[in-house]
């Protein structure tokens, strides 16, 4: 297993923390992983936690997750990965569905 961590922002114009319902997409299985994304106060920022069972993959992970917290900027936002060997486009995949039903969910 590796854990890797990651911080982004904080973001430019960055709300108050607000409590919010978190998300789960995904399963954890062979080829697939798990995203759960919640509200934390995290001062502005965008935290990701991210533990693999395959080795070896840090610079794809660094290239994957900054250009995912770059393009949503989600201040106060705790983002854990539970990867069981999927593919970069099944990364983006899932992130893209977390983050559609992160705003759909949690709409002001």
């Amino acid at each position: 297993m590796e854990y890797l961590s990651y911080e982004f922002g904080p973001w430019g114009v960055v709300s108050k923390f607000k409590k919010k319902k978190p998300i789960l997409v995904g399963v954890v299985g062979s080829g697939n992983l798990e995203i759960l994304i919640e509200k934390k106060d995290l001062a502005g920022k965008t935290k990701i936690e991210l533990e693999t069972s395959v080795r070896g993959y840090k610079e794809t992970w660094t290239a994957v997750l900054t250009d995912f917290a770059e393009s949503q900027q989600f201040p106060y936002t705790l983002i854990t990965i539970n990867d069981g060997g999927a593919t970069p486009a099944v990364v983006q995949l899932r992130l893209s569905q977390g983050s559609q039903q992160w705003r759909d969910e949690n709409a002001d």
